[in-house]
């Protein structure tokens, strides 16, 4: 059953202080399927974010249409939920005040809110540090409270801007583990936008490779990998085929970007 489905998408940006604009997406295509995990690659400025952010609600879009279970998309919806690179959790509030705030914005019942904040946060492994603030902890610590508020309010589609990109190696490697436990529970529909290869393959049902000027989706690669996985699957031959296919596609457009500069 498609959930997501995205018909001729097309993004532009004006150009400051002129009546050019830039096409940040043209003319995108992607059908992704209820409780599918999807990962976005691609070479820095392909769009991979502005599409992601489209499926958000918060780009608007030049042309084209986004549908979620057949609903066109004309801004934010609690049927999606938005984890980004940074934490973003408010300072003054604790773990479970963090969490409970999502809750609270989509009025759920008083009576609910602490019980099932608290389920969440025993969910992502912090169940110890409810009661700690945001610069007690650690930057996994602080992503796994931001997905948590996420999961939290039940959404639909869970939308994923480099989560774990300013993580170091080791604490990655744990918290894409943790996030597929997580998933693995309910299959929220997620897409998982990453500029890291094995991650992405690690992750996803498909990747979506995109190119640059404009971003556009240049291929569909299905992750033909047995799950539950583990650190082993990283040494199997499907995943080294597939490591090397996604590294053609990058080579190939940082050297169509070599081309470019060296021709300006």
């Amino acid at each position: 059953m498609t959930q997501i489905e995205i018909s001729d998408l097309t993004i532009k940006y004006r150009k400051p202080k002129s009546d050019e604009f830039i096409v940040a997406v043209g003319n995108a295509n992607l059908s992704i399927e209820k409780g599918e995990f999807v990962t976005i690659v691609g070479s820095s400025g392909c769009g991979k974010s502005t599409l992601l952010m489209a499926v958000a609600g918060l780009v608007e879009r030049s042309s084209g249409d986004i549908r979620i279970d057949g609903r066109s998309v004309e801004g934010p919806g609690p049927d999606r939920a938005m984890v980004f690179q940074d934490a973003s959790l408010l300072p003054w509030r604790t773990v479970l005040g963090n969490v409970r705030f999502g809750l609270e914005l989509q009025r759920w019942a008083k009576d609910d809110i602490t019980e099932r904040a608290m389920r969440f946060i025993q969910m992502v492994g912090l169940g110890k540090y409810a009661d700690y603030h945001p610069h007690q902890l650690s930057g996994g610590m602080r992503q796994r409270v931001n997905i948590a508020r996420a999961l939290a309010v039940d959404p639909q589609v869970l939308l994923m801007d480099e989560p774990f990109g300013a993580l170091d190696a080791q604490t990655r490697e744990v918290m894409g583990n943790e996030l597929l436990r997580i998933w693995g529970r309910d299959r929220k529909t997620a897409l998982f936008v990453t500029h890291d290869i094995d991650e992405a393959i690690f992750l996803a049902d498909r990747v979506v490779v995109m190119g640059r000027e404009p971003g556009h989706i240049k291929d569909v690669i299905k992750v033909d990998l047995p799950r539950p996985r583990d650190e082993d699957v990283l040494e199997s031959d499907g995943f080294i085929a597939l490591r090397h296919r996604l590294r053609k596609h990058l080579a190939q457009d940082m050297a169509a970007m070599r081309m470019i500069a060296e021709e300006t």
